[in-house]
């Protein structure tokens, strides 16, 4: 049993790995979160979804806090406590096909379109830092994704794991995005991890059951599993 006296509260957004399920957090992430933390004799936690800049704000500054889907960078590394990689997804940047008129092979080639971000997720950061000033800002990715389909933006930076969910939601034909290129350096681990006010007692036991499950191969398992591209949370 988990010897911590005060609650685990777990947190995350919407994804294809992580959404609402007939009124409860659902998908592949929250599966393998939920048998770690069981695993690790820790049966005190809420799940719940917010808009990632919620989430990431709760994270950051309140102990005890068990946030997932969450890119490992190295700006972020002293941030958090680290337990476990759930998945390593590609990221593109994408634009309508029928936009022929936007061309961008690199970065420096977008500075005259509207990026959609998600605020204070990696890719908002990644383009800040890269001193883009053309982003529209949305609490949530299928804000962005509306607006693209919309046409009221040129591009969007998306998981390749999210595009099928995201064109469900909107009724689009996913054959209609273009992939422009990958972004390598947005391409990292999606880990779990704890605020870093946590007791690094707590945090081992659920690193120590998480690698128990990954090398059992079930984490693998799990998160390869074709995603369920329910509705929004």
């Amino acid at each position: 049993m988990n010897s911590h006296a005060e609650s685990i509260r777990v947190v995350t957004e919407t994804t294809a790995y992580s959404y609402m399920k007939e009124g409860k957090v659902a998908g592949p992430a929250t599966e393998v979160v939920e048998l770690s933390l069981k695993k690790a004799g820790i049966v005190d936690y809420s799940i719940n979804i917010y808009p990632w800049a919620r989430s990431y704000d709760l994270a950051l500054k309140e102990a005890n806090v068990l946030i997932y889907l969450i890119a490992r960078t190295p700006s972020r590394e002293t941030d958090f406590k680290w337990v476990g990689e759930l998945s390593k997804p590609q990221c593109f940047l994408v634009k309508l096909k029928e936009r022929t008129d936007i061309k961008a092979n690199k970065l420096e080639d977008t500075k005259h379109y509207s990026i959609g971000v998600v605020r204070n997720d990696v890719r908002h950061q990644f383009l800040q830092q890269r001193k883009l000033t053309n982003l529209s800002i949305s609490s949530q990715q299928s804000d962005s994704f509306r607006q693209l389909v919309n046409h009221q933006l040129d591009l969007i930076v998306l998981f390749d794991a999210d595009m099928p969910r995201l064109c469900q939601q909107q009724s689009f034909d996913c054959n209609k995005l273009e992939k422009l290129f990958l972004l390598n350096e947005l391409s990292n681990g999606i880990y779990m991890a704890f605020s870093k006010q946590t007791p690094d007692s707590l945090v081992k036991q659920t690193q120590d059951a998480f690698e128990k499950l990954k090398a059992e191969g079930l984490v693998k398992k799990i998160i390869e599993r074709p995603p369920c591209h329910a509705k929004r949370r």
